[in-house]
């Protein structure tokens, strides 16, 4: 770097300040510089080269200024005053009317994306100052890469006018300059049009055509002058192209009511956008854009354009239409297997010899036909209203479709018929039945013809990517009768070898569920159904219409097993992918440093890796990327893994890369300190101490060398007559112990020498016993010179000495004492040969003074350091540990996120990844953070506030992180905090901080993200430094460490805080000309923008505002981007894009960029218009998006440079447009219920996403912090989707975006961020329902069509059950409950089940449906996965023992529960819409929760269907002859009664306090005063049951016809049970006569009757003739006990039909209700609705009594909340949190 780096023209002041805080930002330009150097810039002031920035050191920044100001001869732009240092920009904003800002932006976007690019030139130009040609041609190709594709789609010539077969010119350099920058300032200004790529690309053809005509000198034909754009002017782009198609797009967002009209009813942003993939887009716009074009008007104001390319339909349908390839192979496979296993032999292949059976299969192609057909009509039912005069042809495909399907399946019904019928006259399989066999073949080889095709452009898919990208008329021809063109969705087959992993993974799949579905679901199955359809049943229970036959029974045995059937395809595959997932981690070697002890092992090849992975390589050019470098690499990773060769073996102290290392390893270290996860004392442990004392060896971290010395004694005192090289050989077998051997001895003698004083006889005799020693080793006579036993002795001696000198009060006394007593072992014990005074005399080992002396040996010879030496007692704290630790030291570090963060960092640097290039030359990049109003800093309110317990936030922390807020008390001590109750005072701030860092708020999110800016800064310091620089930083890094210490010397630890320090190369002796470019490269390659979309609105208001700014001033590479809104009249608002930073120089928020925008931000879902509107201001090459509930940390942000190297690799046939980064859930030690959301999050973020990329190829984006190829995201639309709704899970769509334009996303685990996740039961429902309601969305979406139907099959597959397959086979499983139960009800009721109790097949058959049924229930999908992830990262006992003390905490009923969320939110969801974004919260979940609002909650998505099966089961033990068996009847039902007992029970379960008496009884009065409240207008939902009510309809209101006719079909199954249950009564006398039926509907009208008259009395008497109302009362309730007592003398009716009969009536009332909820828009206007809805309100109490009444139960016993509370808390009781205490509220008055 040093070599190109030159100074500006002008420098007044260095930027680099010493070794204390970091470099300031640069300073504002001053006002003399002129007007534009007063504009305030974001990151390099590009308006001003003279200025003194570090940035504009580059030659490449300056050359890519110098580049734009090439305006030379272009004509000046006409009404504006052209002014000196004006540039292209500048020049197309005047022609084209573009905003100031946006031009001001775009700039420097440009300036530094040019600059950076030139940077990372393999071969740097000739001449640095000017711009190298290929990296503009390069970055014009990328950016309008899009562009040219459109072009050629729709058969237009581009109009950009460059040839890249010339060599380019000057002139051609300016063009090309001029076209990025036209592109980028229309994208800059495009507002919402940004999410319309194809739509930028219109406005772009047309503009780059006009400034051709400009370039070329055109001439006016009207008015002879030169020609001009027809758009210019003051902001004529925004008020002229963009906001004309902004207002049609809102128009069309406004008759959306809000997401709740029909998606086929109005325009989405992808409609808008796909109205440019026709050419008729050219005819109707025109240019300039003609607003009277009836593209513009929308569908309520008459004919428009209306939808393009798609027409989004609510229905079930849209699975089978979007997967019809599986559903058609299912169904083929199951007609298939049912006529084999039909045939009753013991074998398939047995049956299938059958010349009988041949014939039969051949039905398959008669129902292939069938389902063609259904597909077709799907088609053009839901596609019809696409049909237009411009779109003739596709009504024409769906009619010929349509005729073509039923024309193949009317004619293999004819060639089969004839087929039976030449057999059966024959009366064998004579040669004319086999010709009509053959024929039959012959046609169903032509109807195969397309599957045939299809599977040769798999095996050949290069050739199926030729046919799809070609734009030849003729290719469409080919392949119009296939599927509809399209732009997006050509080309997506991935290369032979990617194709041949992911289809042996589905074929392995695929055989293990048919071979299981043949043989242990179908087979077992047919004799039963045989037996049933022979079975002649007589003596019905109930009036049978159709007594002929059993087929609807034989139907209702089979539907389970045909639901399982068609779902267990999910189970296979979590199977699968949880093995090969482990395979692929294994071979990429994650877990192999899973602990401390495994990270000692590697430790000593931590140098080494570092080097070879984190450090640049410096390659010569044409050796980069060749075979043999590949070979060469692969060479070094094996000796690196595995500790061969010399290079890789060992580090000494004297290596560069030793030094290196111990830099960033103590600065990890530190980091870690500053996070309090470690504690000071682990900081001296843990860190590698730069060599001093003359240490001969590298100085390992104390936690390696513990024991080690004592152990070498041991092994000198038993070898105490070996000679040397035994001794010595044994030692050095372990590198950490020679190491401890030799560091003891140098330091002892350092020591001894150190605080001795020179000069003195004591000094010299210390110097003369050393050198003995030393002679004796290098004569290698150690052991017979000197005894070994002896060591033990002056090991002691030296361990009291240490400690004495360590102590903060020094007893000089004792130290001359042991220091005596060292000498005379030394003198009298080691020696093996005993000399006399005279010799040792001689031997200058006595002293020379007179023995008449009275002074003492040592007595006054011993001079300690001052305190102020703190590097000194720093030294001799690392060597008591080195002599006194006795144990193994595993557990250092203490905390469990400090020794995770450290294992997964160690391990990955052993794991393969790219070659970190210099930061120079990297990869520039940004970080996006979309954020709203969440908490940015806790306030001092909000952690003092306690909850109903009497806990607050700061106490719960406290007791959670109990560890970590003992490592912060200990640090503000340092800092100078003298009593512990000033963390409320001065140091609020730090305390505010650490419990926000704690939480999900803004200031974690942004605190790692900034490590990327510190970690930048720390290589860009290492990649030019010397090896002097590095030794020096390795020393001001020790200096600085040792400022930290003990109590003992605690008045050091405040001089200097070890965040503040630099590692600017100054204190070195390099020249000043380097000073602060750390600074300045780092600036050019990260910033990290927050999109706070009301910060304007906040500022004066809202904290929040003040907290943003406290972040900005804190971290200068902070940007905030909000919009603004500016009243500018009565009604007038205008909006703007705002980008502010702080001004260190002005000390103040300077606003850097104001952009406005067209009208209000958000038209679609909020998060991905609020990212859109921000990404402008990022910047670089990549852009990684990060959640506002996300985290970052040091260690992993050192190896971003080699992530987005992964950029320029090719992973199949394509380069990766996005890298999925792996996800730590830090949240899991909250709860037991945090850790199963935590565990299930990570197999989903780990393992899923890594069988998804590799072998599967279709990993999505799913909300991770992924990173994007930014310049091939914002030509293609953004990094999400933002329609109304449809986009409700905006990010997925950015992953289906980006496959279906033909991107390619990888998944890549040597990295991490962490992520919070929902920990308190109801945040996590909302966050499954927002996930599932966003799942049944996209089963609308063209995105899941298009994948469906272009990706290959296998890939289908594999999108299918990760994405909106794995919640519809959720929901199946729910159904195959209710469709096993319903059956078995229906069979025990009508008398069936006992007929066929003679045939004991039938219940075996059941066992494994039941069986799978059951597993899945419990959690398979999560459960399996999690446990082989957990074995690969922590090992096999690890895992099964989390695994077991799960289901000890109930993870089980948890995942069941999860499972009823998913079902009735996805079911919900496509059948009536009503999806929406449900804010969780993100807070910390230790309140209880009210019975009221968890009611409010499930009752709906889980209570109601719980109590549903809880009555079908109850009646089925009633009625059925099986349950007389108990045993049976438990084995049959199980499954369904714990279903029903977790849908019921968990939300108490896992809710704090959940089983305290007092809270039960305070819930239910709450909730008994929320049902009778009966609030007004405003009242809100958590006010009053009817609001609530009304709201829980309100996807009825919105749903279709058809999702209406659906709702009120599903609640006729309520009515069933009363038809099935009156027959059982006594009353009814036996009888099966229908008249029972319809006279049991005399009991629903008493009953409504009795309640009308009820409420007519007390609405009119209970307030002022009160006794009135109590007399109508009493004489209803003496008519109903005269009826029954009537009744049961003059009929059959016994008293236990009047409990029987409830089971028959209340399902009937609710049926009723429902119905009444669904035909609401009739009936609210009649008298009948005021009744429907008290019956409702009285059904909810009901509902609300069944609920509680296990709750209450729970609660009155003893030791229930105990218990409750050990379940929901154990993993934190485990780790000594005291949880108890926190619910008991038993707070201590002090911290």
């Amino acid at each position: 770097m040093s070599l190109r780096q030159r100074p500006p023209p002008s420098r007044t002041a260095s930027v680099g300040t010493g070794g204390g805080a970091p470099p300031p930002p640069p300073p504002q330009p001053s006002a003399s510089a002129g007007p534009p150097a007063e504009e305030p810039y974001n990151i390099i002031p590009v308006h001003n080269l003279l200025h003194d920035h570090p940035s504009l050191r580059y030659p490449e920044v300056r050359a890519a200024a110098a580049a734009l100001r090439t305006v030379g001869d272009l004509r000046k732009p006409p009404f504006v005053v052209w002014r000196d240092g004006m540039d292209l920009l500048d020049w197309l904003g005047a022609f084209f009317g573009f905003q100031r800002d946006n031009v001001r932006n775009q700039r420097e976007h440009l300036v530094l994306h040019l600059a950076n690019s030139q940077m990372r030139l393999e071969q740097p130009p000739d001449n640095i100052d000017t711009l190298e040609p290929t990296v503009l041609r390069r970055f014009r190709k990328k950016l309008l890469r899009n562009y040219t594709s459109w072009c050629s789609y729709l058969g237009h010539k581009s109009n950009v006018w460059i040839s890249d077969r010339r060599e380019p010119s000057a002139s051609h350099h300016r063009r090309e300059l001029l076209y990025i920058s036209l592109y980028l300032l229309i994208w800059g200004e495009a507002a919402n049009l940004r999410f319309v790529p194809e739509c930028i690309c219109y406005i772009f053809h047309h503009m780059a055509l006009e400034l051709n005509r400009i370039l070329e000198d055109y001439i006016d034909e009207n008015t002879g002058r030169p020609v001009i754009p027809s758009i210019s002017g003051e902001d004529a782009f925004l008020n002229r192209v963009v906001t004309p198609i902004y207002n049609i797009i809102r128009a069309e967002v406004d008759n959306s009511r809000n997401g709740t009209a029909p998606h086929s009813n109005w325009r989405n942003y992808d409609d808008i956008n796909e109205f440019f993939w026709s050419r008729h887009c050219f005819k109707q716009l025109k240019w300039p854009i003609h607003v009277g074009s009836n593209f513009f008007v929308t569908r309520a104001q008459g004919k428009g354009v209306g939808k393009t390319g798609y027409v989004e339909q609510r229905t079930f349908w849209n699975l089978y239409r979007s997967f019809d390839r599986l559903w058609v192979m299912l169904i083929l496979f199951f007609q298939a297997a049912l006529i084999v296993a039909w045939e009753g032999n013991s074998t398939p292949w047995g049956a299938l010899g059958n010349r009988d059976v041949q014939a039969k299969m051949l039905t398959v192609f008669i129902t292939w036909g069938c389902l063609r057909f259904l597909k077709s009509l799907l088609d053009a039912g839901t596609q019809y209203s696409r049909v237009s005069w411009d779109t003739m042809l596709v009504a024409l495909r769906m009619i010929l479709k349509c005729v073509f399907a039923s024309g193949w399946t009317i004619a293999f019904i004819v060639l089969y018929v004839r087929i039976w019928s030449q057999r059966n006259q024959d009366g064998k399989w004579s040669a004319a039945a086999n010709r009509r066999l053959v024929t039959f073949l012959e046609a169903a080889l032509v109807f195969i013809i397309p599957e045939l095709l299809a599977v040769a452009l798999f095996i050949l898919p290069w050739i199926r990517n030729f046919l799809e990208e070609t734009n030849f008329r003729i290719f469409y021809a080919l392949t119009w009768w296939f599927q509809t063109r399209s732009f997006v969705g050509r080309g997506l087959r991935e290369g032979l070898v990617d194709n041949i992993k992911y289809t042996l993974f589905w074929v392995v799949v695929l055989a293990c569920k048919f071979t299981f579905s043949y043989f242990l679901q179908i087979e077992p199955m047919v004799a039963p159904t045989r037996a049933l359809l022979q079975l002649k049943i007589t003596n019905f229970k109930w009036h049978e219409f159709f007594s002929n036959t059993n087929r609807f029974a034989v139907g209702l045995l089979w539907l389970p097993v045909v639901l399982i059937y068609l779902m267990d395809l999910q189970i296979w595959y979590s199977i699968i992918s949880s093995l090969v997932g482990a395979m692929v981690g294994l071979f990429s070697h994650l877990g192999e440093i899973r602990n401390i002890q495994q990270l000692r092992l590697r430790f000593q090849f931590f140098a080494s890796a570092m080097q070879f992975n984190l450090m640049p390589e410096e390659q010569l050019l044409n050796y980069r990327g060749t075979l043999k470098s590949k070979f060469h690499d692969a060479i070094n990773r094996l000796k690196l893994r595995y500790g061969l060769g010399r290079p890789f073996k060992k580090i000494e102290s004297n290596q560069v890369e030793a030094h290196r290392f111990a830099l960033l390893w103590n600065e990890v270290i530190e980091t870690f300190r500053e996070e309090d996860i470690i504690s000071d004392l682990e900081v001296e442990l843990l860190e590698l101490t730069p060599n001093s004392w003359n240490i001969r060896v590298i100085r390992w971290p104390c936690f390696l060398l513990c024991n080690e010395l004592l152990l070498a004694l041991s092994q000198a005192k038993e070898l105490v007559d070996a000679p040397d090289k035994w001794l010595v050989r044994k030692i050095c077998k372990n590198e950490y112990r020679r190491c401890a051997v030799i560091e003891s001895y140098d330091s002892i003698k350092y020591l001894l020498l150190e605080i001795v004083k020179d000069g003195t006889e004591e000094h010299s005799i210390i110097t003369t016993l050393f050198q003995e020693i030393d002679h004796a080793i290098q004569i290698e006579k150690f052991t017979q010179t000197y005894k070994t036993t002896a060591l033990p002795q002056m090991h002691s001696k030296l361990i009291t000495l240490l400690e004495l000198i360590n102590k903060p009060k020094k007893d000089m006394g004792r130290v001359v004492n042991v220091l005596q007593a060292l000498y005379e072992v030394f003198i009298r014990d080691f020696p093996k040969v005993k000399r006399t005074t005279e010799q040792l005399r001689e031997d200058g080992l006595v002293p020379l003074r007179s023995n008449t002396s009275t002074e003492l040996l040592f007595e006054n010879a011993v001079e300690l350091p001052g305190v102020e030496n703190a590097s000194f007692y720093r030294q001799v704290r690392r060597l008591h540990t080195i002599f006194s630790s006795r144990d193994s030291m595993n557990n250092v570090p203490k905390n469990l996120e400090a020794r995770r963060r450290i294992a997964f960092f160690s391990n990955s640097l052993f794991m393969n990844m790219p070659h970190a290039p210099q930061v120079e030359k990297m990869m520039a990049f940004s970080v996006l953070t979309p954020y709203y109003n969440e908490d940015v800093i806790y306030s001092k309110e909000q952690l003092r506030s306690e909850n109903e317990d009497g806990v607050s936030i700061l106490f719960y922390l406290q007791k959670i992180y109990d560890d970590e807020w003992k490592n912060f008390m200990e640090r503000m001590r340092r800092e100078g905090t003298g009593d512990d109750s000033e963390i409320w005072t001065t140091k609020l701030r730090e305390l505010r901080l650490w419990a926000s860092h704690r939480g999900q708020t803004l200031s974690r999110t942004v605190r790692g993200m900034m490590y990327y800016y510190k970690a930048l800064k720390m290589l860009a310091f290492l990649d030019s430094a010397s090896e002097m620089d590095i030794r020096a930083g390795s020393q001001e890094l020790a200096s600085l460490g040792s400022m930290r210490v003990d109590g003992a010397t605690d008045a050091l630890g405040t001089s200097r805080s070890p965040s503040s320090r630099s590692l600017s190369r100054v204190d070195s002796g390099v020249n000043l000309l380097f000073k602060g470019h750390e600074y300045g490269t780092a600036m050019m390659k990260y910033v990290y923008v927050v999109s706070c979309q009301i910060y304007g609105a906040q500022k004066g208001k809202d904290p929040r505002a003040e907290e943003i700014l406290y972040l900005m001033k804190n971290n200068e590479a902070l940007r905030v981007a909000y919009v603004d809104e500016v009243h500018t009249g009565r009604d007038q608002v205008e909006y703007y894009s705002v980008l502010v930073k702080y001004d260190t120089q002005l000390e103040r928020e300077v606003e850097i960029y104001r952009i406005r925008l067209p009208g209000p931000l958000k038209l679609g879902e909020g998060k991905p218009e609020n990212q859109n509107h921000a990404i402008i201001f990022t910047r670089g090459d990549a852009v990684q998006t990060i959640d506002m509930n996300q985290d970052n940390y040091f260690e992993e942000a050192l190896k971003m440079r080699n992530l987005l190297q992964e950029f320029k690799t090719y992973y199949g046939i394509r380069k990766p447009t996005i890298l999925g980064v792996r996800e730590h859930i830090f949240t899991g030690s909250v709860s037991s219920l945090a850790w199963f959301m935590s565990a299930q999050e990570t197999s989903f973020v780990t393992l899923g996403q890594r069988v998804l990329a590799n072998p599967l190829k279709v990993r999505m984006h799913y909300g991770h912090p992924d990173v994007f190829d930014r310049f091939w995201f914002l030509t293609r639309g953004g990094i999400s989707k933002a329609s109304r709704v449809i986009n409700i899970s905006e990010d997925i769509f950015a992953g289906f975006n980006c496959t279906l334009r033909g991107g390619n996303v990888t998944h890549h685990e040597y990295i991490q961020v962490g992520k919070g996740r929902d920990v308190g039961l109801n945040q996590i429902s909302m966050f499954e329902a927002k996930v599932a309601s966003g799942n049944g969305e996209q089963v609308a979406s063209r995105d899941v069509y298009r994948l469906g139907h272009r990706l290959d099959f296998f890939r289908m597959l594999s999108f299918f059950y990760t994405t909106v397959g794995f919640f519809f086979n959720t929901m199946v499983v729910v159904l195959t409950v209710y469709a096993f139960l319903w059956g078995r009800l229906y069979l025990a009721l009508s008398g069936i089940e006992a007929a066929m109790m003679e045939n004991s097949n039938n219940n075996k058959a059941l066992g494994t449906i039941l069986n799978q049924q059951f597993i899945i229930q419990m959690g398979l999908f999560t459960a399996l996965p999690m446990i082989v992830e957990y074995t690969l990262e922590q090992g096999f006992l690890a895992a099964v023992w989390d695994f077991l003390t799960m289901q000890l905490q109930l993870s089980s009923v948890f995942y069941t529960f999860s499972m009823g969320t998913r079902t009735h939110f996805f079911g919900r969801t496509i059948l009536h819409g009503g999806a929406k974004y449900r804010a969780t919260g993100r807070g910390f979940v230790v309140e209880h929760k009210s019975f009221a609002e968890n009611y409010r909650l499930y009752a709906r998505s889980h209570f109601g269907k719980a109590i549903e099966l809880g009555v079908i089961l109850t009646v089925y033990a009633l009625h059925s002859s099986i349950a007389r068996n108990t045993f049976v009847y438990i084995a049959m039902t199980i499954s369904s009664w714990f279903l029903v007992v977790s849908w019921i029970m968990a939300p108490f379960v896992f809710n704090p306090s959940g089983f305290d008496w007092l809270k039960t009884v305070y819930d239910w009065d709450d909730f008994l005063n929320w049902i009778w409240y009966r609030g007004g207008v405003f009242t809100k939902a958590d006010e009053s049951w009817e609001t609530w009510w009304y709201e829980e309809q309100d996807h009825l209101r919105v749903t279709g016809l058809w999702g209406k006719l659906l709702e009120i079909i599903l609640d006729l199954r309520f009515f069933f049970f009363q038809y099935g249950i009156v027959y059982q009564l006594g009353i009814a006398g036996g009888s099966t006569s229908i008249v029972v039926y319809l006279l049991s509907w005399i009991y629903m009208v008493v009953a409504v009757g009795i309640y009308v008259i009820i409420s007519y009395a007390r609405d009119k008497y209970s307030a002022k003739k009160h006794i009135y109302y109590r007399l109508v009362q009493l004489l209803v309730i003496v008519l109903i006990i005269l009826l029954i007592v009537v009744l049961m003398q003059f009929s059959r009716l016994k008293f236990l039909d009047l409990f029987t009969s409830l089971m028959a009536f209340i399902p009937t009332g609710w049926g009723l209700i429902s119905i009444a909820q669904v035909l609401r828009p009739f009936l609210r206007s009649s008298v009948v609705w005021k009744t429907v809805v008290a019956l409702a309100r009285l059904y909810d109490i009901l509902f609300g009594v069944i609920v509680m009444a296990p709750v209450a139960l729970l609660s009155w016993l003893p030791g229930s909340q105990a218990m409750q509370t050990r379940i929901l808390f154990n993993e934190a009781f485990s780790r000594g949190l005291q949880i108890s205490r926190i619910l008991a509220g038993k707070k201590s008055n002090h911290l």
